[in-house]
């Protein structure tokens, strides 16, 4: 049984928004999703979906998007992000009920894979705006709207710490760290969401929301700390899921 990741899908089959003026990489990539899916993950396997799954503004607008997730192999668990406007926070025990057996909603709880918990939130980042010199460098933000975004980073530390708290409470002692949002901003160079995987020294950091190839390095790639991070937000990975393990 693997266990695989990837963000970002960003359907519209009812919405009608199409990807494909950000890049060659989006075109048709709804098929690009199901091909690779089908050719990686089995049946017993588990796939997350890190966030941002449909562009439509509520639950009736995207139920095709939601039933394409559901048809994918595997077992299904997604995470928040951004852009799933049909889902907020307190919604999920409803949608845990309503997709029961068929997919699995992650926030203010956790998943079990053999031994490990499956931890995650939305997480949250400051994106700007930056200030730059003549050479791209950063000299300075909006500092108010970093205050608004420490706020909302704060929070989304609260619903993150219950992740692990009800893991802990049952058990588990091993954690894999799903967050939509980086775990860091582009001026940082560790934060809460860092270290609190090295507070429980969790096995991997997975995130996605980073699009297009000036965004990839957006936050941290490959080990930190001793512990590896993935960014896998589908136009990253030409929509193919990762293995994480």
């Amino acid at each position: 049984m693997a266990l695989y990741a990837i963000g970002d899908f960003h359907l519209s089959f009812q919405a009608d928004k199409s990807m494909d003026k950000f890049g060659s990489v989006w075109k048709h990539h709804e098929e690009k999703i199901r091909k690779n899916c089908s050719r990686l993950v089995g049946p017993e396997d588990t796939l997350v979906i890190t966030g941002d799954h449909s562009w439509g503004k509520n639950l009736e607008e995207c139920r095709e998007d939601l039933a394409f997730i559901e048809a994918l192999p595997g077992r299904k668990i997604l995470l928040r992000g951004n852009h799933d406007m049909f889902w907020d926070v307190n919604k999920t025990p409803r949608l845990n009920r309503d997709f029961q057996g068929r997919l699995s909603f992650m926030q203010n709880n956790y998943y079990a894979y053999e031994d490990y918990a499956l931890v995650g939130t939305k997480g949250y980042t400051f994106e700007g705006p930056f200030y730059l010199d003549r050479r791209g460098r950063i000299i300075g933000w909006d500092e108010e709207k970093e205050a608004h975004a420490k706020k909302l980073v704060e929070r989304e530390l609260v619903r993150l710490r219950k992740s692990f708290d009800a893991a802990t409470a049952d058990g588990y002692r091993k954690f894999i760290m799903f967050l939509h949002y980086p775990p860091t901003s582009v001026i940082e160079t560790d934060s809460v969401f860092t270290r609190m995987a090295e507070e429980y020294q969790v096995q991997h950091v997975v995130y996605s929301h980073c699009h297009g190839e000036s965004r990839f390095g957006d936050s941290i790639r490959g080990t930190y700390h001793g512990i590896p991070y993935h960014l896998v937000s589908g136009d990253y990975l030409k929509f193919c899921p990762e293995r994480i393990l």
